[in-house]
């Protein structure tokens, strides 16, 4: 394949801050990039060449974007397959592939697909039905997590069950729709691993991070953790990444168990907030790795040269704005939304120290 030449045009499925961070990445390296969603006036339009306020599934707009890009990827992961489906029919190139976006829309799909290949989850069963709830129930252990199997971020679309007698209440509290119950997870910690993979298979991975959440939000990410199990979640990435026939950047969230195993507890087929660290610890982020990828460029180096703190501003956090730009010691990154909400991702700080030698 012939890597794509400055001056080509990028496709970004999803106008939020993700898509924003990826054409500020794609228009330093000399690309220009358009974005389609359904929402206006969001934060990567604004910083896109051109932009189509439509549907995912449009006709008009898909036909539209297959022409003037020149490859087209996504932001997050529920765009909608048929949408993936339409851009190829019509010769568009989009990456990552359709199976991966497949995989990581259904929970039991994903988990199922780890399985599949060798690598460990926590146990679950899939619940359509009151049948299939009870079902769950007497092979999995309470408490357990009863999750809606498509949608659902940042802890909406769960709810634990601690008795077997509240479970039919809290399925209509997640829309009694098609779901998941999941084992509860013994973990110490929860760690993620940012990875890529060129369109010549080549890959690269950064060191894992280890994540902190509050209210089913992540807060903060710590990178490099300390003393994580590198090599194992190398080779989980790597799998992943393979198996898939993946090309761009994946995040891949994990509980670390007392005895140091890894359980996979789910993929993300796009860059990751759990990655935003490597903005001003690497020479190459995950932004710019993911455009390297999808346009065929040789992969970037993924060693930090600092380790990084990395914090969320959630809310009216990123009303600290002047408070932070102060701050010799913070890295600030904006979102440009224009309402601070309860629970809304407006930013976030990165605070960078030297790593310790090896």
């Amino acid at each position: 394949m012939t890597p794509l030449p400055p001056g080509s045009t990028i496709g970004i499925l999803g106008d939020g801050q993700l898509g924003r961070m990826l054409a500020l990445a794609a228009a330093r390296l000399g690309f220009d990039a358009v974005v389609l969603s359904p929402d206006a006036d969001g934060p990567a339009s604004r910083v896109a060449a051109r932009s189509w306020v439509a549907d995912y599934t449009d006709p008009a707009a898909l036909e539209e974007l297959a022409r003037a890009a020149d490859v087209v990827t996504y932001e997050f992961e529920n765009v909608p397959v048929a949408a993936v489906e339409r851009l190829e029919a019509l010769g568009a190139t989009v990456l990552p592939g359709r199976r991966a976006l497949a995989v990581a829309q259904d929970r039991v799909a994903e988990k199922t697909f780890m399985r599949e290949h060798g690598l460990e989850t926590v146990d679950f069963a899939p619940v359509d039905d009151s049948l299939s709830l009870a079902a769950a129930l007497e092979r999995i252990a309470l408490p357990a997590l009863l999750k809606t199997r498509r949608e659902g971020y940042d802890g909406k679309g769960q709810v634990w069950i601690e008795l077997a007698e509240a479970a039919e209440a809290a399925w209509a509290e997640i829309g009694g729709g098609p779901a998941i119950l999941e084992a509860r997870a013994p973990f110490v910690r929860e760690l993620s691993v940012i990875a890529a993979r060129g369109r010549d298979g080549s890959v690269a991975i950064y060191p894992a991070g280890e994540n902190r959440h509050e209210g089913g939000i992540l807060r903060e990410t710590t990178a490099p953790a300390r003393s994580a199990p590198e090599l194992e979640a190398r080779r989980i990435a790597e799998t992943v990444l393979s198996r898939l026939g993946y090309v761009g950047v994946i995040g891949v969230e994990l509980f670390e168990l007392a005895d140091g195993r890894l359980l996979v507890n789910e993929i993300a087929p796009r860059v990751h907030n759990t990655g935003h660290w490597t903005q001003d610890a690497c020479q190459v982020d995950q932004f710019e790795q993911h455009v390297r990828a999808v346009a065929g460029w040789p992969l970037g180096p993924t060693q930090p040269h600092s380790a990084a703190l990395m914090q969320n501003l959630i809310g009216e956090d990123a009303e600290r704005w002047a408070e932070l730009a102060a701050d010799p010691s913070a890295r600030l990154h904006l979102y440009a939304k224009r309402e601070p909400r309860a629970g809304r991702k407006m930013g976030h700080v990165n605070r960078l120290q030297p790593r310790a030698a090896p």
